[in-house]
């Protein structure tokens, strides 16, 4: 669960007449991650491909380009099919032929179409300005413009240009025709001149013989014959694409495995008369892998397992291991048997069902290396729990849980989006579970009354946010309890550390890079919590577990049967010898990793960063709050805050007076406001689901990346990719 499936480099050796006869076998098992020759090897070059490659490539560029033409996707396949080489030869020609004749057509319309909307868009003005076309150019003697302007700026531009002599402008809207008659002196751009500064924007006069508007109405019916022409050929592509989107897709499929089998030899080393390829498969599947060869090809071809990335008893990879003397008869690098290349092995990452919707957070970072930890079970133990603890509420829990179900049942040809609703599911079970535990439904105390007080008999629910007045230490308590997730958070990250560091080096290079850290803020928080110049700490990191708490007396019984840990902090004493043990761990890092030591105060900025679990919850209890508040209407009693869920304004006046109302409420204040309650209602909580994502999702993935992974991970795996073809659209049977 922590380390990857193990993996095996695997040799194929064999007579270059048997070849396509392995690579058959080989792609059918689908097992074995191919290395790439690099020519290292004395008497061996890179192969060539097998015959038809070059055919196959282009009849699958092909297909695919008419994919994309057609718009054809995955829910257009239909049931599989076989799909032979005379029927893709035959049926291919024909539907490429009738998708190419549609679609030039297509082109050809829209390009005609998009011509009359550029003619049309040009002629409108003319149109909105009245004057036939001929009448807008063509003098010896008149200048003539048209364009978009304002009247009155134009005609005191004009009016003040000296080398005019008389004008007219036609037109009250905002297309102007101007008509000008220089004077004797004056130049071809007199009037265009003068127009400078006006923000006068020219129109090109376009070449027609017919009047504007009649000729608008003439662009419009042809671009109204292009539509209906374009809407058929449309129409046509699409219902060509019904009829041939099964076929496209098995053949994509059939061609996609003729050119992986075809192109194989690109990867193998080979000679005149033999050949040899190389590779990963999952060291369980060694058996499997010799046998289905053996069966195919028999003693034609020989199978070894070269090495095998082997793991220790801690279960790391320390060495590879070589599986012994395989005798492969095949001389490479003067007659000694090697590996192509040290290639690392890829990674298969060994999780089990419920775990494996979070690998997709720990691979949007990175795939794990062969030779650490996979973080996704960690991820999957804590994600949820930050999620549920800062959001905690039966009603938004169930709301993600629906959408994670969703998500998870309906997209099983989209892994992301699968995973995605796993993550979601998990998530939203943690928040219900949180606000059961909190008595909250959709901000409303709803449960605690009727469960944890009515049917349970606790006066509150077992835990509380801390929003109200009365229950502020709750608030103060999570800030601290987020201290304390983030300081067993980092533990565990740092501890993974020191267990990698120490079998791949030894204890010495794990305490100086690992273990410093662990001395350092375990030391450092074990003196924050200790009463060592106590009075200089915040008085709360010694009372809240003491039974005693922060809370008014109302609240303080229920506090101390919750909390009473009999913590009020560690003694002198122990502070003492902490900071003594952070020291030591200080002084560790600076001699094995003296360029780190600025750092050193990460250990406490890292785990304050925790604090924003605690800041997130009260935030979006907050919210939540503050929507029920302006829809419900609240008051204030004995400290605690009451929704008039059951009665209005006037009872709570009459029961503790005037003072005691936080608010109204919309729904108290008639029709009107009751329907832009209503709005308020549904409006807000929908906020506070989506931001639930946007912030707490976000700030739960930020601790995991940053604080988490940042101690112990790296990544940089490679992706376990074998020759071989998932088949979807194709069969064989």
């Amino acid at each position: 669960m922590l380390r990857p499936e193990q993996m095996s480099k695997v040799s194929v050796t064999g007579s270059k007449q048997y070849m396509d006869d392995v690579i058959e076998t080989v792609h059918g098992l689908n097992l074995m991650d191919v290395t790439d020759y690099d020519g290292s090897w004395e008497s061996f070059e890179q192969g060539n491909p097998i015959e038809g490659a070059e055919e196959a490539s282009d009849k699958l560029v092909t297909v695919r380009s008419i994919e994309s033409i057609l718009d054809v996707d995955t829910d257009d396949a239909g049931p599989s099919r076989i799909v032979t080489d005379d029927a893709l030869e035959r049926e291919l020609e024909d539907v490429r032929s009738r998708v190419n004749e549609l679609d030039d057509k297509r082109d050809e319309l829209r390009t005609e179409l998009r011509e009359v909307e550029e003619q049309i868009d040009a002629m409108s003005p003319f149109a909105t300005l009245g004057i036939d076309l001929d009448l807008l150019s063509g003098y010896d003697t008149l200048q003539v413009e048209v364009g978009r302007g304002k009247y009155d700026a134009v005609d005191d531009a004009l009016s003040h240009a000296d080398g005019i002599r008389q004008y007219e402008i036609f037109g009250d809207g905002s297309v102007l025709a101007v008509f000008a008659y220089p004077r004797d002196t004056a130049d071809s751009d007199t009037l265009a001149d003068a127009l400078v500064g006006t923000e006068f924007a020219t129109l090109e006069v376009p070449e027609a013989d017919a009047s504007p508007e009649e000729y608008v109405r003439q662009l419009e019916h042809r671009r109204q014959q292009l539509q209906s022409e374009l809407n058929t050929v449309e129409d046509q592509l699409e219902e060509l694409k019904l009829d041939a989107a099964g076929f496209l897709l098995a053949a994509e499929e059939k061609l996609a495995i003729d050119v992986q089998k075809t192109e194989a030899p690109l990867s193998f080393a080979t000679t005149k008369n033999a050949f040899v390829a190389e590779g990963w498969i999952p060291t369980t599947k060694f058996g499997e892998f010799a046998s289905a060869l053996d069966a195919e090809v028999g003693s034609h071809v020989e199978v070894e397992e070269l090495e095998r990335a082997s793991f220790n008893s801690s279960g790391h990879e320390a060495v590879r291991e070589s599986v012994g003397d395989t005798g492969s008869g095949v001389a490479a690098d003067g007659g000694t048997d090697v590996v192509m290349q040290k290639d690392d092995p890829p990674v298969v990452q060994d999780n089990p069902g419920a775990v494996k919707p979070f690998e997709v957070l720990v691979n949007a970072v990175s795939r794990p290396k062969y030779s650490e930890f996979d973080p996704s079970v960690f991820v999957f133990l804590t994600f949820p729990v930050f999620f549920g603890l800062m959001i905690g509420d039966l009603g938004y829990g169930v709301l993600y849980t629906a959408i994670g179900y969703f998500l998870y049942t309906k997209f099983d040809d989209r892994p992301a989006f699968k995973s995605m609703g796993g993550i979601t599911l998990f998530a939203g079970v943690f928040t219900m579970l949180f606000g059961i535990l909190y008595g909250e439904i959709f901000g409303l105390h709803l449960i605690a009354e009727y469960f944890w007080h009515g049917v349970v008999g606790l006066e509150h629910a077992p835990i509380e946010k801390g929003l109200s007045p009365a229950g502020i230490s709750w608030a103060i308590t999570w800030l601290v309890v987020s201290i304390f997730i983030g300081i067993l958070h980092l533990n565990i990250g740092w501890i993974l550390d020191f267990i990698e560091t120490t079998e791949l080096h030894d204890v010495k290079h794990a305490l100086y890079e690992s273990g410093s850290w662990l001395l350092m803020m375990n030391g450092l928080w074990v003196w924050i919590f200790s009463q060592h110049f106590g009075g200089s700490k915040p008085a709360f990191l010694f009372t809240l577990f003491d039974g005693s708490g922060a809370a008014p007396e109302s609240s303080r019984q229920y506090l101390h049967a919750v909390f009473e840990l009999g913590f009020n902090g560690f003694p002198t004493i122990v502070g003492q010898i902490a900071l003594v043990v952070a020291g030591i761990g200080l002084l560790l890092l600076l001699i094995g990793e003296p360029a780190e030591a600025v750092e050193s105060l990460n250990v406490l900025v890292n785990v304050l960063s925790y604090a924003r679990i605690g800041a997130v919850l009260l935030a979006k209890a907050g919210m939540a709050l503050a929507v029920n508040l302006l829809v419900f209407g609240a008051y204030q009693h004995e400290g605690e805050i009451h929704f008039m869920l059951d009665y209005g304004p006037q009872y709570v006046i009459n029961e503790y007076g005037a003072e005691a109302i936080m608010f109204e409420g919309l729904f108290h204040g008639g029709a009107a406001l009751f329907v832009v309650g209503v709005l308020v209602l549904l409006l807000g909580h929908a906020l506070v689901l989506v931001l639930g994502i946007t912030s707490a999702g976000l700030q739960a993935v930020r601790l995991e990346y940053v604080e988490f992974f940042g101690k112990f991970y790296e990544g940089g795996g490679r992706e376990y990719e074998p020759l071989g073809y998932d088949r979807r659209y194709t069969t064989e049977d």
